[in-house]
């Protein structure tokens, strides 16, 4: 099979570098090059390179100058989120969109070994690679054993396993020579089949002895990433597990947790748990990160496991408090509000008995968070507000911060969007530097009919943080909002780039499309939305307008009715099927659904359109003088030639 020019070979085995293996491989073999090449790259994907390849963080402006990383482990309860690693393997897709780009036509091949073996993350980022429409340059050889992939447990963002049939084909090769490489020089990676064999021939000593002697090699070479991978997988195997082992997953897990990359923080607690004694300081330590990070990586059962086990070795308020907190936070993602209310309120008993401000402010917080997802906003911002009070003035940024975004949001369910958007303001004052303030920020400005300024903070995030589709999203409908819509659409094409399940973005881009005379993109929009919702009413009327376009009137108020019998209550749905039936000369069925789509939208105002609509069927009928109210209710809304002289034709008939 002839193949592109080669931009890189890399192996993706876990056990040697950890999450990344395979991508931070590639960013290493690229990173002089591309710098050189396109040096805006550095700026512009500081945290997803930083991340990928920590070896490279030098070489980029800082990645990580937030609150959450001015405090000790103790203090920090601000992470990234599940989708994190998501967004930070697009933007690793932005950076070689780029970075190939600058060869000109000339594509390059990157070739991915022992697939089966890679870490989440490695497997994600090969997903993302694959479906990418905008990587033509790329071709991706992955090289995997001959058992099928298999998704990891928990919630996945991006399905390797999905994307593989419909974005490559397979090819069996027969397996080449073993590599001959002994188990421990391997970092436990080799191909041998008798290497294992030999290995565990070996004395125990002699074993130790030799990841002693690796570990120490690797150390020396001091790369970060290492330390993720194979430095743990030997300290844990050497003379002293229990001592620089420790040290070693520790670290490991420390910088795992604090990046996103849960389901390694996840492994490497457990790990963890292993090497020490029950019910010690250590054992609570990777308790408590094995477990938050199961919950984060959507490994629910698990997490609730881990702290089943560890219930019955507490043996101090504290230790009570952070598992009731963390087994509440499981129920809320369920969600289970009344039993993550009820462990909540264990957690705020036991803050007040152990009568710390910041355990007091810090599980108030979560109460809120409870609260606030199961709709009780008052019983929230009361809670967000005796957290604030429990904290001494000028003590814990991270905390405060938090507070004050979870009270945006509460303030923002309330309808108080000015106090809402002063919490979020006053959050980017204090910490510049991440982005979900601005993004929140835009969120309301939105809602208060400052777009202009919204749009402003969008782009702010933008510049911020990795890729996300929420965002170009939101950015979309505001350049809607603004009447730009090439710019709208260029922020939907972008989420669902980012997102092909985006199904938002599949409805708002189809009526676009429509409104500008794209009537195939809009078509196509159709089809990949119903693939995703078969059910949605919005894509079943736009389906319907494009069937009308097309002279299948028929078809047409089929699929608006579908869309009617899934939601009754649908105004729009029957304004459209009204015109569709007026346009098809079913007079008196078009002035039926016109009037129920004017009540329907009584409790709101009633379109301009919809009223235009309705006039012109009532003039049909003969029922002038309604039509002529009709009119001037247009009128009073917009100036609109065609409504004052149809107005004047009816008080004439009239």
């Amino acid at each position: 099979m002839e193949l592109p020019p080669l931009l890189a070979a890399v192996d993706a085995h876990r056990r040697l570098r950890g999450p990344y293996t395979a991508g931070g491989s590639l960013l290493r073999a690229v990173a002089e090059d591309a710098f050189t090449r396109c040096p805006e790259l550095a700026a512009r994907h500081n945290t997803e390179i930083a991340t990928v390849a920590p070896e490279l963080a030098v070489n980029v402006p800082t990645a990580w100058g937030t609150l959450e990383w001015t405090v000790g482990d103790a203090q920090r309860m601000r992470y990234y989120s599940r989708l994190h690693t998501r967004d930070i393997a697009n933007g690793i897709a932005d950076f070689l969109r780029v970075y190939l780009a600058s060869f000109g036509d000339v594509p390059r091949t990157l070739v991915v070994d022992n697939v089966h073996h890679a870490d989440p993350t490695d497997r994600e980022l090969l997903a993302v690679l694959l479906r990418r429409p905008d990587l033509p340059r790329l071709t991706l050889v992955l090289g995997t054993d001959f058992s099928p992939l298999v998704d990891p447990p928990g919630e996945v963002a991006v399905s390797l396993t999905e994307v593989l049939p419909t974005f490559a084909r397979l090819v069996d090769v027969a397996a080449g020579p073993a590599d001959g490489g002994d188990f421990v020089g391997s970092d436990g990676t080799t191909d041998d089949p008798g290497a294992p064999a030999a290995y565990e021939a070996l004395s125990v000593e002699e074993r130790a002895r030799r990841h002693d002697a690796r570990c120490a090699e690797l150390y020396a070479l001091g790369e970060q990433s290492l330390a993720l991978g194979a430095i743990p997988f030997h300290a844990a195997r050497g003379s002293r597990p229990g001592v620089s082992g420790v040290q070693a997953v520790k670290h490991a897990l420390g910088h795992c947790r604090k990046v996103g990359l849960y389901h390694a923080a996840a492994e490497l607690g457990l790990r963890g748990r292993s090497l020490v004694a029950p019910g010690s300081p250590e054992w609570w330590h990777f308790t408590e990160a094995a477990g938050s990070s199961l919950s984060a990586a959507g490994r629910v059962e698990e997490a609730g496991a881990v702290y089943d086990s560890a219930r019955a070795l507490a043996s101090n308020p504290l230790q009570d408090l952070r598992l009731a907190y963390g087994t509440a936070m499981l129920h809320v993602r369920g969600p289970r509000f009344d039993l993550a209310r009820e462990w909540m309120k264990r957690a705020v008993g036991l803050a007040g008995a152990d009568g710390g401000g910041f355990q007091a402010a810090f599980v108030r917080n979560g109460m809120a968070l409870v609260e606030l997802g199961d709709g009780q906003v008052e019983e929230a911002l009361r809670l967000l507000d005796e957290g604030r009070r429990a904290l001494d003035p000028g003590e814990h940024p991270l905390l405060r911060s938090v507070l004050r975004v979870n009270r945006g949001l509460a303030l923002a369910a309330a309808g108080l969007l000015e106090e809402a958007l002063a919490e979020h303001s006053a959050n980017t004052s204090v910490d510049p530097g991440f982005w979900e303030h601005e993004f929140h920020r835009g969120v309301v400005l939105r809602r208060l009919g400052r777009v202009e300024e919204a749009v402003a903070a969008f782009e702010r995030v933008i510049l911020l943080s990795p890729p996300f589709p929420e965002v170009h999203y939101n950015l979309g409908d505001a350049w809607v909002e603004l009447g730009d819509v090439r710019r709208a659409l260029a922020e939907f094409d972008r989420v669902v780039r980012l997102d092909p399940g985006f199904l938002a973005a599949y409805v708002n881009r189809a009526g676009l499309r429509c409104e500008v005379g794209d009537s195939h993109g809009a078509w196509d929009d159709v089809r990949a939305g119903l693939a995703i919702d078969p059910e949605n009413v919005h894509l079943l009327c736009v389906q319907g307008r494009l069937s009308a376009e097309g002279g299948d009137s028929g078809r047409a108020v089929d699929a608006v009715s579908a869309a009617l019998r899934i939601d009754p209550g649908f105004a729009a749905g029957w304004a459209l099927r009204g015109q569709l039936r007026f346009e098809a000369g079913q007079v008196e069925g078009a002035l039926a659904d016109l009037d129920r789509a004017v009540a329907l939208e009584d409790r709101a105002e009633v379109r301009a359109e919809v009223r235009f609509n309705r006039g012109v069927v009532l003039e049909e009928v003969g029922r002038f003088g309604e039509a002529a109210v009709e009119y001037r209710r247009v009128l009073a809304v917009v100036e609109d030639a065609d409504a004052r002289e149809r107005l004047g034709v009816c008080l004439r008939k009239a």
